[in-house]
């Protein structure tokens, strides 16, 4: 998402990628996208083949993890580009298709973490009331409402992501054009992707803190449930953070460096150099989300045993039968 081929300042400055950034960034980025289908594709399995149906927390976090399977099913195409020196030789249908996803990834990821938050604090802030709010109709309407707005705030990349080609060479770059659209992209998203949903997200955790803080003085009991479910989403909230707020942040500089404000030649190295390992750590949060569902989510570990115990039975018909009938003998001797 950000590049040589973005800059647009009139002072030309030779910025020229480590040779390293073409060997250890491509196997960087394809071992995102290997573990990421893995893990985000083991996280819907449990979600959707289990026998209990999703609570509303659920639908969101598995909504998450289809934005992050989005995400890294994708990267590959990434990892091959920075191998080839960031000559595009996908086609125009891919160039738009790979930049849209990483866009919807980030529009929707933050969005359904704004949907949790707001959950939770309805959850501990007035669980006696909002109910319908609360329910798995709303949530999946709110899901939906997600996927159309991430794509709609997409749109800019889609419709002006094109080949262009090096003159005098036999290179091509997937970039935006006219560059000037590289300005509103970053500017949409540090707004509707960072702002405005951080805001929402930080006044929900304080109140739901306040609101934990709050029983705990009283000496009140939370449902386990609710506890349970509530740490599991704090502790995604906080590794979003750790993940993409450089990145957002990095969107800064980034857009006053195409108003020709930051024009000096250090300052565009070190806002490529950030640009890139910002954008390569924030791919990495599709990877620790579905870690965090089974290191912190017991409710999470608890379905996917389930899943698991209900499919080795169903695997071993006659093993379930025979230990039936032989149980069913104990039961009759003892009787004898």
């Amino acid at each position: 998402m950000s590049g040589i081929q973005n800059a647009t300042n009139p002072v030309i400055c030779s910025i020229s990628p480590a040779n390293w950034t073409f060997t250890v960034v491509p196997v960087y980025v394809m071992a995102i996208a290997v573990v990421g289908i893995v893990l985000n594709f083991f996280v819907l399995m449990v979600f959707i083949l289990h026998k209990k149906a999703c609570t509303v927390a659920e639908i969101y976090l598995s909504n998450l993890a289809a934005a992050d399977l989005l995400l890294v099913s994708f990267l590959p195409f990434w990892a091959v580009n920075v191998y080839r020196y960031y000559n595009w030789t996908f086609g125009v249908v891919l160039c738009k298709t790979v930049n849209v996803s990483i866009l919807m990834n980030v529009y929707c990821s933050i969005f359904f973490l704004v949907l949790v938050s707001i959950d939770r604090y309805l959850a501990l802030v007035f669980p006696l009331s909002h109910g319908k709010l609360r329910g798995t109709v709303c949530a999946k309407v709110a899901c939906f409402l997600v996927w159309l707005a991430g794509f709609l705030l997409s749109l800019p990349a889609l419709i002006h992501r094109e080949i262009r080609t090096v003159p005098g060479s036999n290179s091509t770059f997937c970039s935006v054009n006219p560059a000037s659209t590289t300005t509103l992209i970053d500017c949409m998203i540090f707004v509707f992707g960072f702002v405005i949903p951080i805001s929402i997200i930080t006044f929900c955790t304080f109140k739901i803190l306040k609101a934990l803080r709050n029983r705990i003085a009283e000496g009140l009991n939370a449902q386990k449930k609710d506890h349970k479910a509530t740490t599991l989403v704090l502790a995604v909230l906080l590794a979003f953070l750790f993940c993409w707020v450089p990145f957002y942040l990095n969107k800064i500089p980034t857009v006053l460096r195409d108003k020709h404000i930051l024009t000096d030649c250090t300052s565009q190295y070190i806002l490529y150099i950030s640009g890139n390992i910002f954008t390569y750590l924030a791919f990495f949060n599709s990877v620790l989300n579905p870690i965090l569902y089974v290191i912190v989510g017991k409710n999470f570990r608890k379905k996917a045993k389930d899943l698991f115990t209900r499919r080795k039975d169903n695997l071993n018909p006659t093993l379930s039968r025979s230990s039936i009938h032989t149980f069913l003998s104990r039961r009759v001797k003892s009787l004898d």
